[in-house]
């Protein structure tokens, strides 16, 4: 086994290690969510934890973990006496992002099936995890069938599992613990708000503790053992104080005056539903704790605030994460000097003790800046622009770039039919790793055992094979592999008119939020996204296929717009940035989505030329939706013309909206079938 990096060793990072320490302190604070840029010691602090926590008691030969004087009644293993029962060290359970659900959930015992006829339970990562921790790295790229299990797991404080023949029921109640890099997609809000705390890290920018990162990296890599003794001492301090601060946090008074402090907090930054106050509660006291105070104080309330809010809150598409640090003041402010004195206290009472242990004093988490709502553009709206400008030939002079409107939520486009692709959330598709929803005989080499369908196959067959023992006599006709169903993501690629007949500001800044919006949507589900414009007498390619968002973005707020509209040159260069792309990544499919007004200007005959480049996508099969944006009394309906040749669906603005989204999904999968 190899010896893990010393949690006291760890350079920095205050909040993290706060956080991390305050779970060990209380597990009923409920864990936390780790945020940040790679290479930030994320995963090595993590792992590092478990050697602080306590010794945790079991019952002997339990593979539930149970505890001896309260055995759980209901254990697949027991029951059991109430007893003296034997210690272990706390178990650190990882959940690989590409782990089946069996592994997860456990599932019937293969072996002593096939061997012994017997249906036994195999217990799976949850009843692992049980009194411990369970740790998922990348827990943003966990499939979607995970969660879900993850999410029943987590509420119920048990897991169920009824499946092949097995119904079993076991307690499983664990620290759950996640480090994500938000680059690579957002958590859905159930599973975020399941995190009792969130940080956010970032690289050091001091030379002087960049320095020490890499010295003592080096160090433990050269004798691992030899530097987790020199830091043994300190291990070993931090581990005493641990359980010291579990001993006081019983005897730790949270006063009125605190949790009116938690209650008015919460209320002011908005934050859905009673979880956040609760998790805000306890981790006060056990700051207190961690402190060797009795009394929770306004400082505890405040650094339990940043450390619980900042993804619960509500905010807008884009908003980097964190709170308003002079809200968060002035409402503690506000309440400090009511109810009694648990809380209200002036944080700066030299009488207290100094909590000089990781992330002593308060602070704001370091956040990592998102794209604005306006891509970064600073253009203020010109006084008078308030008409269409009408093109005039390719020297039309080039507007400056027009600040988007403000996003908002919409529904999921999807690609019809069923993919193959990579793991998503956007469109259905054969997976690896999802639900299982049949089986079917292997070609070539046997991927994921469907055991029940191969017993049922092999099991006519049993008399004729000779069986005399309890065995089961299987064949290689007999195996049947596992047909799953999961999601995808997909190559979204943007096709922007930014031509003349765009120009107007109004027009552009809603198309623009428009576009925000979805590229929003193709974030969280883990899509990759492109994006062409055309104006004057070319196409571009703004942004290759990339998976990052962000990136799409910041092309997008700073697109000027202005000269003629060769809607045909636009659309050949998406058709050949979907050919390349195709042969990159073949089995990802696209979904083209062309934002424009319809009209087609420049060269010979450019509505022709239109329409037989819109043809190329309807003969591959291509899904696309038009983006309708002409405006005005008068609509010549172009739009829905150049949706017509592509074999897709023509929508408006408003209709992008998620009350007005689920009928355009329906028509796009229509008109596909």
């Amino acid at each position: 086994m190899s010896t893990p990096f010393p949690f006291t060793a760890v350079v920095g990072q205050d909040d993290l290690r706060l956080a991390l320490l305050l779970n060990a302190v209380s597990p009923a604070v409920g864990g936390v969510l780790v945020r940040g840029e790679k290479g930030t010691a994320k995963s090595t602090a993590v792992r590092a934890l478990s050697a602080l926590l306590p010794e945790v008691a079991v019952v002997p030969g339990c593979r539930f973990s149970c505890d001896p004087a309260a055995p759980d009644p209901s254990c697949p293993d027991g029951p059991h006496e109430v007893g003296p029962g034997t210690t272990r060290p706390s178990r650190m359970v990882e959940l690989p992002v590409g782990a089946s659900e069996d592994r997860l959930v456990g599932a019937l015992d293969i072996e002593r099936a096939l061997a012994e006829g017997v249906k036994a339970f195999e217990p799976g990562l949850l009843a692992d995890a049980h009194r411990g921790i369970l740790y998922v790295d990348e827990v943003n790229l966990l499939h979607d069938h995970l969660v879900d299990l993850l999410l029943d797991a987590a509420a119920m404080g048990a897991s169920y599992v009824e499946r092949e023949g097995v119904s079993v029921r076991h307690a499983s109640k664990f620290l759950l613990v996640g480090t994500m890099n938000p680059e690579e997609g957002e958590l859905r809000p159930q599973l975020l708000d399941r995190f009792g705390l969130t940080v956010e890290v970032a690289a050091s920018r001091e030379p002087d503790q960049r320095v020490e990162v890499v010295r003592r990296r080096l160090a433990y890599d050269d004798d691992p053992a030899g530097f987790s003794a020199r830091w043994a001492d300190e291990e070993s301090a931090v581990r005493q104080r641990v359980v010291g601060a579990r001993e006081l946090l019983p005897s730790v008074r949270l006063g009125d005056g605190a949790l009116r402090q938690i209650a008015a907090t919460c209320a002011a930054f908005e934050v859905d539903g009673m979880r956040a106050d609760i998790v805000m509660a306890r981790t006060a006291t056990a700051l207190a704790a961690w402190a060797g105070r009795t009394d929770v104080l306004a400082e505890d309330v405040r650094q339990a605030a940043l450390l619980a809010l900042p993804h619960r809150r509500r905010r807008n598409p884009f908003d980097a994460p964190g709170l308003d640090e002079d809200k968060l003041d002035e409402t503690l402010e506000e309440f400090s000097g009511s109810g009694d004195s648990g809380g209200s206290e002036d944080s700066g009472n030299d009488d207290e003790p100094d909590p000089d242990g990781p992330g002593g004093g308060g602070g704001q988490p370091p956040s990592s800046d998102g794209p604005q709502a306006d891509g970064g553009s600073g253009a203020q709206p010109e006084a008078g622009d308030g008409g269409e400008p009408q093109p005039s030939g390719a020297g039309a002079g080039e507007q400056a770039a027009a600040r988007a409107s403000e996003p908002f939520r919409t529904k999921v486009l999807s690609v019809p039919g069923l993919g193959e692709g990579a793991a998503g959330r956007r469109s259905r598709a054969r997976t690896e790793h999802g639900r299982t929803t049949g089986a079917r005989r292997p070609q070539g080499a046997l991927a994921k055992l469907h055991l029940a369908a191969t017993v049922q196959a092999a099991a006519p067959h049993q008399r004729a094979r000779g069986r005399s023992g309890r065995g089961l006599v299987v064949r290689r006709d007999d195996l049947r592999q596992a047909t799953r169903e999961g999601r995808e993501g997909n190559l979204v690629l943007f096709v922007v008119d930014a031509s003349g007949s765009m120009a107007a500001r109004q027009r552009m800044s809603a198309v623009k939020g428009a576009v925000l919006s979805l590229l929003l949507d193709a974030y969280q589900r883990r899509d990759k996204v492109g994006l062409v414009t055309f104006r004057g007498s070319a196409a571009e390619v703004a942004l290759p296929p990339t998976s990052s968002v962000d990136a799409a973005a910041a092309r997008l707020g700073t697109l000027p717009t202005g000269g003629r509209t060769p809607l045909a040159a636009g659309l050949l260069r998406a058709h050949e940035v979907l050919r390349v792309e195709r042969l990159r990544d073949p089995a990802r499919r696209p979904l083209v989505v062309v934002v424009t007004d319809g009209r087609a200007t420049g060269g010979p005959e450019p509505v022709a030329l239109a329409g037989r480049a819109a043809r190329l996508f309807a003969a591959e099969g291509v899904a696309s939706v038009v983006v309708d944006c002409e405006s005005g009394p008068v609509r010549l309906g172009l739009a829905g013309q150049l949706a017509g040749e592509l074999g897709g669906t023509a929508v408006t603005l408003d209709e992008l909206r998620a009350d007005s989204i689920a009928g355009l999904v329906k028509d796009v999968q229509r008109r596909a079938a």
